[in-house]
Parts: structure tokens; C-alpha cells; sequence
């Protein structure tokens, strides 16, 4: 039961980090294409809507347990593409706080990756995939 609760709380984690970034885009897509732009990205605003749908995706695998360890994956690659083009070494030197933004993301990744590894759990899941089969289906 405490296994089945803690991946439950961390896909609603997941969920909700993912569902508030992309609520914040969704509120403020122009502003959040400034700063994609200021990043240096051309084609600035349609990033800022693939940005914020892929995350909208992201909440609903992480909630539903659907392609949940595909999910994982692109997730841990996005979070390191945003370390590295919004947070990286360019940005430490006018802002040392930019590190700990920049370190954050692999810890962010660190959860993903082995929720990929582990799956959404046997509990509120759909346990569809492409990558990894449902270890319980295997094994029969």
C-alpha cells in the first residue's frame, strides 16, 4: 500500500509541475515567447505553443499512466534541453543563481529517469506503452 501511495504522489508531482508550467504558458503566451526569444530561438511563439502542449501531454501520461515511461523520458530529455538553453553556463555570470536553477533540472531528471525505469505503478494506471510492457503481463 505505501509503495502503490508514494508512486501516486509522485505522478501527481510530475502532473503538476508539468500542468503549472503549462498553465503559466498558456496564460502568458507572449510573454513566454519573449522569452524564448530572448534565448536566442527563432520562430519564438509556435515554440511557446509546442512547448506548452507537449507539457499539457506530459499531465495527462503522468496522470493517466498511459505511455507513462515514454512520458519519462522525453520529459528527463526536455528538462535538459531547458537547463542547458535557459539556465546554462552563459548565464551564470550575471546571475550565480542561475547555477541552482541549472543543477535543479537534473535532479528533476534524476526522478524521471527512474520513473521510467519503474513505471506509473499497478495502482489508477492505464499501463500502456511502447518501450516497456507491463511487467505483470510478461510475466503470465
Amino acid at each position: 500500500m505505501g509503495r502503490s501511495v508514494a508512486i501516486l504522489v509522485a505522478r501527481l508531482i510530475f502532473a503538476g509541475a508539468f500542468g503549472m508550467a503549462a498553465l503559466f504558458k498558456f496564460a502568458g503566451m507572449t510573454e513566454t515567447a519573449a522569452y524564448i526569444s530572448a534565448a536566442g530561438f527563432p520562430f519564438a511563439l509556435p515554440l511557446a505553443w509546442l512547448a506548452a502542449f507537449f507539457e499539457l501531454g506530459l499531465v495527462l501520461a503522468f496522470l493517466t499512466g498511459a505511455f507513462f515511461s515514454e512520458a519519462a523520458l522525453l520529459a528527463g530529455a526536455y528538462v535538459v534541453f531547458l537547463a542547458f538553453a535557459f539556465h546554462g553556463p552563459s548565464h551564470w555570470q550575471g546571475n550565480p543563481a542561475e547555477f541552482g536553477f541549472f543543477v535543479d533540472h537534473f535532479t528533476f531528471l534524476a526522478g524521471l529517469l527512474y520513473a521510467a525505469v519503474h513505471g506509473p505503478g499497478e495502482r489508477l494506471s492505464l499501463r500502456q506503452g511502447l518501450i516497456w510492457k507491463d511487467k505483470a503481463a510478461s510475466a503470465h
